[in-house]
Formats: C-alpha cells, sequence, structure tokens
C-alpha cells in the first residue's frame, strides 16, 4: 500500500486549511462553522520528490450525541487505521482543552508515529504559550501556521524522512487509474451506492439531503478490477444553492465532472428526471465524459406493470435526446441489485472511450455508409466525402475530408455518427464529428 498521511484533531484547528496547503489547491471546504468537513478526504501531496496520501478527517468530538459528530468520530477512526502516520493538530489560540485530552488517550494507543502540530502560532508571543503542549508528552512536536505556511516544511521533513521510494511510486500509479463520478440531485443514493460497492462506511450517509459536502476519492481494488470512485455533492438548481458551503459543493461536482472519465448519472426512479439532471448530463456530454444512467430505488417503484422498464427508459431517451446512445441501468442500492453490473458498464464505457480505430478500417464501413445513403446536394454540385480519420483527443473525434464542409446538414451529420455507432460502439460516450476541406 502507498503511504498515507492522516490530519486529525477536534474541530476548527485549522487541519483542512493545512491539507489545502500540502495540496497546493483548494480542495477541502473551509469555513468557520465547526463540523465543515464531514467525511474523510483523501488528496496527493509531494514534498522533497517524495509523493503520499494525506487524509483530511472531520473535527473529532468525542462521546456526543450529534448524528454527524458520532459519524465524525468514526470516519476518525478509521483514517487512523488506514494511515502509516498521524498529524495530531491543536490550536495555539485556545491551549489544551478536555478534547485535546481525548484524542491523546486515543492516539497514544496507537502504533503509529504520531506528530504534534501546533496549530496557529503566528507570533512570539503565541510560541511562547504554546510550548504547554510539551504536557500532552509527544515526542515530535512542530509549531506552524496553515495559513501562512511557516513551520510547515519541518513537518514534511520529518513526514517524508519515513517514505521509501517504493511507496512513492506507488502513489503515481494510483493516479493513473479510470476514474469514474458519481453525479446527480441530493439524496439519490450516491453515497449509499459507494459504501454498498466497497463493503464500507466510506462516507456518512443520513436521510438529510447536503450530508456529502466535499467531493470524496475512493480507490477501488476487488474482482481484479480497479479504478477511483469519486463520490460528489448532489447539484441543486441555483436558486436552491443558499449558504455559501452549497454553492462551493456545485462547483465541486462541476470538478469532479472535469476530473473524471466515466459520469455515473444517478436519478430517483420515484421523481425520474429533472431538468437538473438533464443540465449535469448535457455538461457531462459537452465535456466529452463516458456516461452510464443509472434508475436508483427501482425496487420502490410500486406500479411496475404500467411502468416497465422497457417504457420507463423510452421516455428517459425521449429527455436525453439527442444524445441516446447511453447504457441506462436500473438498480436498487439497499438491496445491491444490479450496482456491480452497473461497475461493469462504466469500464466498458471507459474502454470505449479509449478505443482508437484504424484508417484502414474507418474508410472501408464509412465510405460504404456515404455510398449508401448520398449526402444532399449543394448548389447544384454534390457534396462528396473522400476519406476519414480519427483524430488524436481524449473523445472520440473523427475529421470527414469533404469539398463543401461548411454546408453539411445536421441530419446527415446525425446519420453519419448513427453509422459510427452501429459498427464501433460508442455507447455512452459522445463522439465528435468535424468536416474539413481537402
Amino acid at each position: 500500500m502507498s503511504f498515507t498521511l492522516a490530519i486529525t484533531g477536534r474541530p476548527n484547528v485549522g487541519k483542512s486549511t493545512f491539507f489545502n496547503r500540502l495540496l497546493e489547491q483548494r480542495k477541502a471546504i473551509v469555513d468557520d462553522i465547526s463540523g465543515v468537513t464531514r467525511d474523510r478526504q483523501y488528496g496527493v501531496a509531494e514534498w522533497a520528490g517524495k509523493t503520499f496520501n494525506v487524509i483530511d478527517t472531520g473535527g473529532f468530538v468525542s462521546g456526543s450525541d450529534d448524528v454527524f459528530e458520532r459519524e465524525i468520530r468514526k470516519q476518525v477512526m478509521i483514517a487512523i487505521e488506514e494511515a502509516n502516520a498521524i498529524i495530531f493538530m491543536v490550536d495555539a489560540s485556545t491551549g489544551i482543552t478536555e478534547l485535546d485530552n481525548a484524542m491523546t488517550d486515543l492516539l497514544r494507543r496507537s502504533t503509529k508515529p504520531v506528530f504534534l502540530v501546533v496549530n496557529k502560532v503566528d507570533n512570539h508571543d503565541r510560541l511562547m504559550e504554546a510550548s504547554e503542549f510539551y504536557a500532552l508528552g509527544f515526542d515530535e512536536i512542530f509549531f506552524i501556521s496553515s495559513v501562512s505556511g511557516s513551520g510547515t516544511g519541518e513537518v514534511l521533513d520529518a513526514v517524508t524522512a519515513l517514505i521509501s521510494e517504493n511507496d512513492s511510486n506507488k502513489v503515481l500509479t494510483e493516479n493513473a487509474l479510470p476514474k469514474f463520478a458519481i453525479i446527480g440531485q441530493p439524496n439519490v443514493g450516491k453515497s449509499s451506492l459507494l459504501n454498498a460497492l466497497i463493503g464500507q462506511e466510506r462516507t456518512i450517509v443520513s436521510d438529510i439531503a447536503g450530508t456529502t459536502r466535499d467531493t470524496i476519492h475512493t480507490h477501488y481494488n476487488l474482482y481484479n478490477k480497479e479504478f477511483m470512485l469519486i463520490d460528489t455533492a448532489g447539484i441543486r438548481r441555483k436558486t436552491k444553492v443558499h449558504e455559501d458551503l452549497e454553492f462551493y459543493s456545485v462547483i465541486r461536482a462541476i470538478k469532479a465532472v472535469d476530473e473524471a472519465d466515466v459520469c455515473l448519472l444517478m436519478l430517483d426512479a420515484g421523481k425520474g428526471i429533472t431538468a437538473q439532471d438533464l443540465s449535469i448530463f448535457a455538461l457531462a456530454a459537452k465535456k466529452g465524459k463516458g456516461i452510464v444512467v443509472l434508475v436508483n430505488k427501482w425496487d420502490l417503484v410500486q406500479d411496475k406493470k404500467t411502468n416497465t422498464i422497457k417504457d420507463y427508459e423510452k421516455e428517459l431517451k425521449n429527455r436525453l435526446a439527442p444524445f441516446t446512445d447511453v447504457p441506462i441501468i436500473f438498480i436498487s442500492v439497499t438491496e445491491k441489485q444490479r450496482i456491480f453490473k452497473s461497475i461493469e458498464k462504466a469500464l466498458e464505457v471507459y474502454e470505449s472511450r479509449q478505443r482508437k480505430i484504424p484508417t484502414s478500417q474507418l474508410n472501408e464501413v464509412m465510405l460504404k455508409a456515404v455510398e449508401a445513403y448520398r449526402p444532399p446536394v449543394v448548389r447544384g454540385n454534390p457534396l462528396k466525402i473522400k476519406y476519414i480519420t480519427q483524430l488524436p483527443t481524449h473523445t472520440p473525434s473523427f475529421a470527414f475530408f469533404c469539398n463543401y464542409p461548411d454546408d453539411v446538414k445536421t441530419s446527415y451529420k446525425n446519420y453519419l455518427e448513427n453509422k459510427l455507432r452501429e459498427h464501433f460502439n460508442f455507447s455512452g460516450v459522445p463522439v465528435r464529428l468535424f468536416f474539413r476541406k481537402k
């Protein structure tokens, strides 16, 4: 396993600010409200030529009855278990608190190296006050300011001293894996799908919409299949986005679409597809991402006789038009129905998106299609398509060389795209056609 560092501590000591500094980007949401980070967040950091994983955890609160705080506590425990080394962060401006003591007891039982990091030490007086943290009894203690970055280098030097070259290389190979983003409205079951697939509580799930705020990356490696799963916050309509956090979550979800190779668009079978889902779908298609549509909660649809899968699928495709060549899978996350089929389908779509078709084969098939249904005449002259080639892009794109590239009608472009799909299986993959002068 590659080397992993966990950042732990009570709420509001600056863990996410430190995490963002290590990653050199705003990946974790930072706000002055305690409990903003709920799930453990993953990122990859690099220091002194070594690469390692970083886990940011929610603030640890011992013995709380709050549903989220209880879940956060569970997530912190899992993070400590997963990590090779732990940063225990405390706040110089408040001194040692009961929660710090509770966390100290917990970390003392761990056999892993623990670095005590005292944050918010931004002047000489604070440094004098911060010496009280020696009382917690940790060997390695560092004084830093996450906001300005002072002192973080010393912490990273100590951490990277534990990492071997081999561990560092493993992190880089993980970055090259296929990435699948689970997207959709709040409360359709995105986090539940992630937990069901990996068989453990990776993300906090509750009936409260908006539980997931960050995008959460999970490395999946089971049954000879390996990829990254990205769980995203639900994307709501702009009028529904009230708090700042929500706004950031929507941006994160859109960024997750950018990062992914294939998007799993999840719908609620009872509610069907909304205008918001259609705009997410269009966004993913526009960005050239592979798409698989998952209709969740199919087990709850009562009237299956009138509402058969076939009718439902037909209705869905009408709404998704013009891009209708998309796999649609009816699943139930709670019953674990067809959830692994959805992953197999996502891997198929991933393969199709990478497919490169030899030029000779492409011309043989497509020129026959042009012969079978000739393009309309342009201003009295026949429109001739001479040659077709695939372009070296991430999304399958094809250049058709012809004598009047600007005059090819949309209906004819659609015909050619359908022929390409028919012969080369691009199900779930947006295909781009370009017409150029010979």
